[in-house]
């Protein structure tokens, strides 16, 4: 069981959900055999076709060459709005109307189940452009467009359903500064290690933000005056998703918190995690899910008079921090050094990694952005050795191929340079 923060006596703190196994259900993981990205980002047209069996890709070039771009298009793979959190117009090249990346992703069995055939998957997402008469689909909007999923040929209704058979995990160098950004950031890095394992997360998140929206707008547009029935109608439906939202926080904090205490100690330090956040404090006091969401909604209720003066819904899952503390130090992570927030942050991307494998039976697809930066000599090569044993692959990037030497009998390496991307074998 973690402790609990002095410097955040509010913090939910996270009990140990017992670990699962991993080795005994390790089966299987996925690649992609075949990437094509059109009018995405800085790419008006490029395919990428990794060869089969190497379990890390690697693309080396130098700065602004579009290496990102390429883990970004990957990234779209999962449900939401991809690794840099961008709208889906922002993605699309400049003076393109729409944006489209297809790829084969090989559902893999290992070792485990030798007699169970490969199963590849096709995979297609993109823009598409909308009339104001059609409905709005969850995070997959913007504006008058929306994203479209194609699963083997069908269209599906919701991006959610891209989580329900794999899982896409990433660190990018934006993330570095995770733990001394404001929680808004961290919450977000939760939510998406939760959606993980849960997809339908992302759907209840969307659902309680719209809810809360229409409730400020509500309250700020005519105060107490507003009808009192229509505000109890938007509290109890921001209720409902409200204790999903924080359950789903809950069950995953408690399960990686597990995974993280009974794993061996390795070069990167253990993390203690905590929850600071009202809602999901009542909950681990031990009040039901039912009685979690009358609580808040009486809350909601008798903050209604400071809302609508403050123009803001003032408590729930929207105010959420997630806390980590560097367990060997006792240190909290944004008091740690920036060595030491890089190692606690690549050991929660692994403990997550392989939590899903255990839990799903599956090794996330992982993507690694300039991962090398900060980590030093032997830690780096920790990470490569972790990332090549996980039982999926795994895209890395880098200016400096010599980062990646001794990475030959694992990898597959690539060079992005001007639009274009070639094999490039390392010599």
């Amino acid at each position: 069981m973690t402790s609990q923060l002095s410097s955040a006596p509010s913090s939910a703190a996270i009990p140990s959900s017992r670990a699962v196994d991993n080795l005994a259900v390790r089966t299987s993981g996925v690649f992609v055999s075949r990437l094509m990205v059109t009018n995405f980002r800085s790419y008006a047209s490029v395919r990428v076709m990794p060869e089969a069996g190497a379990p890390l890709v690697v693309l080396t070039g130098e700065n602004g060459a579009g290496k990102t771009n390429i883990l970004e298009a990957i990234s779209y793979a999962a449900p939401g709005r991809g690794l840099r959190g961008a709208s889906l117009e922002d993605v699309k090249k400049q003076g393109a109307d729409s944006w489209s990346v297809a790829m084969t992703l090989s559902l893999r069995e290992g070792s485990g189940a030798p007699d169970v055939p490969n199963e590849d998957v096709r995979v297609g997402t993109g823009l598409e452009a909308r009339t104001s008469l059609q409905a709005d689909n969850d995070e997959s909007t913007a504006g008058n467009s929306r994203r479209l999923v194609k699963i083997d040929g069908e269209l599906v209704s919701n991006t959610s359903a891209l989580g329900d058979r794999w899982s896409v995990s990433w660190l990018t160098p934006q993330m570095d500064r995770l733990f001394i950004e404001g929680p808004s950031s961290r919450r977000r890095f939760l939510d998406r290690m939760t959606l993980g394992l849960y997809p339908d997360h992302s759907r209840q998140v969307s659902a309680y933000e719209r809810s809360m929206r229409d409730r400020n707008k509500l309250l700020s547009d005519q105060g107490l005056r507003a009808d009192a029935a229509w505000l109890s109608a938007l509290e109890a439906r921001m209720a409902e998703h409200a204790v999903a939202v924080a359950v789903a926080r809950l069950e995953f904090a408690g399960q990686i918190a597990g995974q993280i205490a009974a794993s061996p100690d390795t070069a990167f330090p253990k993390a203690e995690l905590a929850l600071d956040g009202e809602l999901e404090a009542i909950l681990l006091d031990g009040a039901a899910p039912v009685e979690a969401e009358t609580i808040y909604r009486d809350m909601l209720r008798d903050q209604r008079a400071l809302d609508a003066k403050i123009g803001r819904t003032s408590t729930g899952p929207h105010k959420t921090d997630f806390v980590v503390t560097h367990a060997p130090k006792c240190m909290r992570a944004d008091l740690c050094s920036t060595g030491e927030q890089k190692a606690l942050l690549v050991g929660l991307i692994l403990a997550n990694a392989r939590l899903q494998t255990g839990l799903r039976g599956r090794a996330p697809l992982m993507l690694m952005d300039e991962v090398a930066a900060h980590l030093d000599h032997d830690r780096r090569h920790a990470l490569f050795a972790a990332l090549a044993g996980l039982g999926s692959q795994c895209w890395l990037t880098g200016t400096d191929i010599s980062l990646f030497s001794g990475l030959k009998e694992t990898s597959e390496f690539f060079n992005v340079a001007d639009g274009q991307i070639q094999a490039a074998p390392f010599s």
